[in-house]
């Protein structure tokens, strides 16, 4: 890579990779699941595709699958890229450096907010709600919300990641190229060192905003895992 291209690890551009795939799938599926059932608020005139909720929800499933590993990579290798306590306070300084990456820091930490409210309000949801027309239910509202949400938040994250790290940002997340200690062979050794680690993880001093967050998140996931466990119901 040239001295221009910023590095990014391996296992980032991985997860980062996947995740994003997954995220724009369950974005565009879930538009078309909306546009197929409710059409509320506008709709656009494409052909129907049947087994749309279906899609829908096999993409939500393998980015819940996928949830655990990116969030804890970005809740503890990841955070600097996530919000910081003194966040909000440079979102006053509008127009400078420090300005974009503030905002880019709550947008990414917002994002993976409403990833857990998409994946737990849709475990909630039953098949048959939308073809019978049942819209009224709560968990279908936070479904909506959550995507709304989603969108904004992607469209903002592309946009920030454009402006603090232009193109050489992009292509450091398309590199294929790593360094030798970040060799998927090594993954389970340093997994097991982590783990091993796993309660000197959690320093709450220097950023107890973000611990607090982090809990919310994994314990919604747990949540989205164990849902249909005592709720007869599928994902939407």
């Amino acid at each position: 890579m040239t001295r221009s291209t910023p590095y990014q690890p391996l296992l980032l551009r991985l997860l980062h990779g996947v995740s994003g795939i997954l995220v724009i799938a369950a974005i565009i599926s879930g538009f078309l699941v909306y546009n197929t059932f409710d059409k509320r608020f506008g709709k656009i005139p494409i052909p129907k595709i049947d087994p749309i909720q279906d899609i829908h929800g096999t993409v939500g499933l393998f980015f819940l699958i996928l949830l655990p590993a990116f969030a804890l990579y970005s809740f503890h290798a990841g955070q600097k890229r996530l919000i910081q306590p003194d966040s909000i306070q440079k979102l006053t300084q509008v127009g400078k450096p420090i300005w974009w990456v503030s905002l880019q820091r709550i947008v990414n930490t917002l994002m993976l907010i409403a990833s857990v409210l998409a994946v737990t309000s849709g475990r909630m949801m039953k098949e048959e709600w939308l073809p019978i027309g049942e819209l009224d239910h709560i968990w279908y509202s936070f479904h909506l919300i959550a995507w709304v949400i989603m969108v904004c938040c992607l469209a903002i994250h592309i946009l920030m990641s454009t402006k603090v790290g232009g193109a050489p940002l992009l292509l450091s997340m398309m590199s294929w190229k790593f360094r030798p200690e970040e060799s998927p062979k090594n993954w389970y050794s340093r997994f097991r060192i982590w783990l091993g680690n796993f309660p000197n993880n959690f320093h709450v001093e220097n950023n107890l905003s973000l611990r607090i967050i982090e809990a919310i998140v994994l314990i919604g996931i747990i949540a989205a895992f164990v849902s249909p466990l005592f709720f007869s119901g599928g994902e939407s």
